[in-house]
């Protein structure tokens, strides 16, 4: 009777592995699960939140995009603080440096803004727009979604640019890269891919536990009636 049941044992440990693979085959992976694996270093909290405004977005009218920028300046300068997604693919396109507002701190941005004038990076969603050669040459405009937070980030002509100041050189000299008068300026060696991969109508999202912002935004509560548009 013992073998009996030992052999049942060897026979139900098969069966139970089978059942646990037909399982995970009908759970496929989530967005969020897929590219956490490609950014394992992107703190998970600021994924979920970045992926939830977005959804938000699009559950309210703005079509989808096919990537994703996001930003966590929780981060010192010095870290490659700027993933970009290919949503379609769930996978990773970019990390690299991404520097913050002269005026939003030194190593480590802790204000922001979204007023004319006062040098500091903005948080919450964009959704990124046209391409264009300028003081800084090629660059990228781009619409702040939040109001109050960053919709006035074409007034104030936030976009995303080449800078020399970005780079780890002068993070050795200085302790920090250089900072920008509030835009997320990049290293030339990626500007251009930075800007062809997100121009034309992808998402942005700029992330910092900033009390006030995370119980006021329209995209992190999912609020429609307080959303901006944009084309």
């Amino acid at each position: 009777m013992l073998n009996f049941y030992a052999r049942l044992g060897l026979i139900a440990i098969p069966l139970l592995a089978l059942c646990n693979h037909t399982l995970a085959s009908n759970n496929p992976p989530t967005l969020y699960s897929s590219l956490a694996r490609t950014a394992p270093e992107l703190n998970p909290v600021v994924l979920k939140r970045a992926l939830s405004a977005m959804q938000c977005a699009v559950g309210n009218g703005l079509e989808r995009s096919e990537r994703l920028a996001v930003i966590d300046y929780s981060m010192p300068s010095t870290a490659r603080r700027l993933w970009i997604f290919d949503l379609s693919k769930k996978s990773l396109v970019l990390r690299d440096l991404v520097a913050h507002g002269q005026n939003s701190g030194e190593n480590f941005a802790t204000q922001f803004s979204n007023l004319e004038g006062s040098y500091q990076s903005s948080l919450g969603l964009f959704r990124t727009q046209e391409s264009y050669e300028g003081a800084h040459g090629y660059s990228l405009r781009m619409d702040g979604l939040e109001p109050g937070f960053n919709d006035r980030a074409r007034d104030r002509a936030i976009v995303i640019h080449a800078a020399d100041y970005v780079s780890p050189l002068w993070s050795k000299r200085e302790g920090r890269i250089g900072r920008s008068q509030g835009c997320p300026a990049v290293r030339p060696q990626v500007a251009r891919q930075v800007v062809d991969k997100l121009k034309g109508g992808q998402f942005m999202f700029s992330w910092y536990p900033d009390q006030r912002w995370l119980k006021s935004s329209a995209y992190l509560n999912c609020k429609p009636q307080q959303m901006a548009s944009a084309g």
